[in-house]
């Protein structure tokens, strides 16, 4: 007898082990899933670190100590705040005059053309979820950010729907991207999984009615992902076949 009934296939729920790095809870049944969703940074693109570094270094010029840890909380304390700000310009009809004056002064640098990496383990993910589900990303970069990292990486037929922050008015974590997402696809909210690294795309896809599959690889915590509602908590994207 174990979890106080007999042994089932269901009271197997019950003793899974913490392996392969997933952090598997009762209740969490992939069965009836048809598409996943992913977000890129920190998800299948590999920029969270170039960010956590690129801020560090500026901090340190103010004499701070804990670079590292101020640099990434910075970040994340910034993401949800960002979101609401790039819908306020999109309402206001400046944040195409905005981001186009970036793009600009980037080249003014000499960037023109930015290198994307992908996440570790993200290709063979994609390979093996690809004859079985619908694939979709689900992001706040914009159109010609994601294209660019689809492009770099032959990745552009393997998605169906590429939601980016000029479809929808309101960005994660409010529900309506991923609700795009899931309408473009035809396929009920509820028979998709969002996959990302914040407690952003967590409660997006909780509000939305998706299932929530959290990755460590980017920039959430086991903690504040589980609090925001993940269903599962990975180590990394390598892991999504331990539960789908």
């Amino acid at each position: 007898v174990l979890c106080g009934e007999a042994l089932t296939v269901a009271s197997y729920q019950c003793i899974i082990p913490k392996a392969m790095g997933a952090q598997q809870e009762v209740g969490f049944d992939p069965t009836g899933m048809e598409a996943v969703l992913f977000d890129l940074d920190g998800t299948l693109m590999d920029t969270d670190d170039q960010m956590v570094e690129q801020l560090a270094l500026w901090l340190q010029h103010l004499g701070w100590s804990g670079l590292r840890e101020a640099a990434r909380w910075l970040v994340m304390a910034a993401e949800g705040p960002t979101n609401m700000l790039l819908t306020l310009l999109d309402i206001l009809g400046l944040d195409a005059p905005l981001l186009g004056l970036q793009r600009r002064l980037r080249r003014l640098r000499g960037v023109t053309a930015p290198d994307y990496r992908l996440m570790e383990g993200a290709g063979a993910a994609l390979a093996a979820l690809e004859p079985r589900y619908r694939l979709g990303i689900v992001t706040t970069r914009g159109r010609e950010d994601a294209g660019a990292f689809l492009d770099q990486h032959d990745l552009g037929d393997v998605f169906d729907v590429v939601v980016t922050r000029e479809a929808t008015w309101r960005l994660k974590p409010h529900p309506e991207p991923i609700r795009e997402a899931a309408r473009r696809l035809g396929v009920r909210v509820e028979r998709c999984v969002m996959v990302g690294d914040t407690t952003v795309d967590v409660k997006g896809a909780r509000r939305a009615g998706a299932k929530a599959v959290a990755v460590l690889c980017g920039f959430g915590e086991r903690d504040e992902l589980e609090e925001a509602g993940a269903d599962v908590v990975l180590e990394g994207i390598s892991d999504l076949m331990s539960v789908l």
